[in-house]
């Protein structure tokens, strides 16, 4: 298992494209993406837990009822979500696409981001699509990165290559993903593809379990997304014997999604909107694995936490506070924790309760860019990570006036 250079087109078999085609004001961000497999690739997904959801999530799940598809369309800009239209317009952008590339309309995965509630000028989309076609390459997946995002300040790819009966396969990712941002069942827009053969109720088996851990642990403002969507495309070019049960080459390639996914996660949440700090909640100790998750998230999704993090405050009892109102069954008095980063590490609360330690070095701890809170329960031998980010000014200042 090792990380590559590249994304979405790092498999064998995709390309990628990424223009501006109106949706957004700004000219110089790109608005529109397209990723396509040279071959029908196997397919799953999961959506949003949120009961508005986006037209292109009901289309997009009705076109992969069969597990197939070979080509994601994408817009940033606009969420296609709470319009009257949105089924058609989603419906449309599917269609479309098909007729470029000559597949069937039911075979593309649609998807939008953006504002909610205002009209997608599906006719823009239309005028650039014979053009986005043609600029379709393996080199196209970093312009295809940055089409997706919306208030993200960097694009967010990562590729990893691991070995399938004696067969090299590759995997690879892009994400969008800087706010609203709570998940429960997926999270932003996330696009996987990799050339390993594996049946389509094993990706599916896959990616529903690999969100629990990875996606599902991540929260920067607590707000689930209308159109938060996570898919993958396999195609099978890599050659491998196909994945049909639980064996060691899933375990192989369990592995190699998850490195994926929690590398994405954690792009995700150092990108929070206004964030100036990568926050790493690691639980160790629990009684078993559901009560460190909820610690974990507790933690993570704490606005006090978050807000003293910002400020470098080594402010423990903020933590304490979280994992007592988390609705875990803790032990109170037997909790450890401890802030860490590439400064060094400090114990601050020992048993449930505060110990001596010095407020320059954990000051000094606190301020470096990526920081670890380390709880340890003491009350058995299970554990979860949750990725979060500091709660900053200009999280106010970017929500403010998102839509005008």
């Amino acid at each position: 298992m090792k990380r590559i250079e590249g994304s979405v087109c790092a498999p064998k078999g995709y390309s990628a494209a990424g223009v501006h085609c109106g949706i957004r004001a700004n000219q110089a961000k790109k608005d529109l993406a397209l990723i396509v497999s040279d071959k029908i690739a196997n397919a799953a997904a999961v959506y949003t837990s949120n009961l508005v959801k986006g037209a292109p999530l009901l289309v997009t799940k009705e076109n992969l009822a069969d597990g197939k598809a070979r080509a994601v369309i994408c817009n940033s800009g606009n969420a296609n979500t709470c319009n009257a239209n949105g089924i058609e317009v989603a419906e449309t952008m599917a269609k479309l696409t098909g007729d470029v590339l000559g597949i069937p309309a039911g075979d593309v995965v649609v998807a939008s981001t953006g504002v909610i509630g205002q009209p997608l000028p599906v006719e823009r989309i239309e005028a650039a699509l014979p053009d986005l076609a043609g600029m379709l390459r393996p080199e196209g997946q970093a312009d295809a990165a940055r089409a997706i995002l919306t208030t993200d300040t960097v694009a967010k790819e990562v590729a990893v290559e691991f070995t399938l009966g004696g067969r090299t396969c590759r995997l690879g990712g892009i994400a969008k993903g800087s706010g609203m941002i709570h998940p429960n069942l997926a999270t932003m827009l996330v696009f996987l593809t990799t050339d390993a053969a594996i049946s389509s109720q094993m990706l599916q088996k896959a990616l529903s379990t690999d969100v629990r851990k990875s996606f599902n642990m991540v929260s920067v403002d607590g707000d689930t997304s209308t159109n938060d969507m996570v898919v993958i495309l396999a195609n099978g070019m890599a050659g491998n014997p196909e994945i049909t049960e639980e064996n060691e080459d899933f375990a192989t390639f369990m592995q190699a999604l998850n490195t994926v996914t929690v590398c994405l996660c954690r792009m995700i949440a150092g990108d929070g909107e206004g964030a100036t700090k990568l926050l790493q909640c690691i639980v160790t100790g629990a009684s078993d694995e559901k009560t460190a998750k909820i610690v974990a998230k507790s933690v993570i999704c704490s606005s006090l936490t978050k807000a003293a993090m910002f400020g470098a405050d080594a402010n423990w009892g903020r933590v304490l506070c979280a994992i007592g109102y988390s609705g875990a069954q803790v032990d109170v008095h037997k909790v450890d924790v401890a802030f860490r980063s590439a400064e060094g590490i400090i114990e601050v609360c020992s048993m449930g309760a505060g110990v001596d330690f010095s407020e320059e070095k954990a000051k000094q701890i606190l301020l470096a860019p990526e920081i670890d809170i380390l709880v340890e329960l003491n009350s058995g031998a299970f554990g979860a990570t949750a990725w979060g980010c500091d709660l900053t000014y200009d999280y106010v200042k970017i929500n403010g006036d998102y839509r005008t």
